[in-house]
């Protein structure tokens, strides 16, 4: 996860939120959403961190959206971590940091009938 972090800062993402997903599901332990200021800017985050994660892990990672050459989204699938990059409008649009931060609502506990 440290990895990931530095990675991102020394990339200048912008505003990078990192989530737990331990109780939320069970395809990672993390999800880090950032913000790239250009299609450019994510590419280049995304490569650099998929590099970055293989000379450390030396295993497969998985980065989508880039081949695509004009994605607002890529995805960094890093097993443990997976990463959401966005350029700022697609960000806000999706809010996925609400969607996966917010506990499920809890149902009313059944009163006797």
């Amino acid at each position: 996860m440290e990895i990931v972090k530095r990675s991102l800062e020394d990339d200048k993402a912008i505003d990078p939120v990192v989530i737990s997903l331990a109780g939320k599901t069970n395809i990672a332990d993390y999800m880090v959403v950032a913000t790239g200021t250009s299609q450019r800017h994510l590419v280049a985050m995304a490569e650099k961190l998929r590099d970055r994660l293989k000379a450390e892990r030396a295993r497969n990672v998985a980065v989508e959206g880039a081949e695509e050459g004009g994605s607002p989204w890529l995805l960094i699938d890093a097993g443990d971590v997976i990463v959401h990059l966005f350029r700022a409008e697609t960000r806000e649009f999706y809010d996925i940091e609400k969607l996966w931060s917010v506990a499920p609502p809890r149902r009313a506990a059944a009163g006797p009938g």
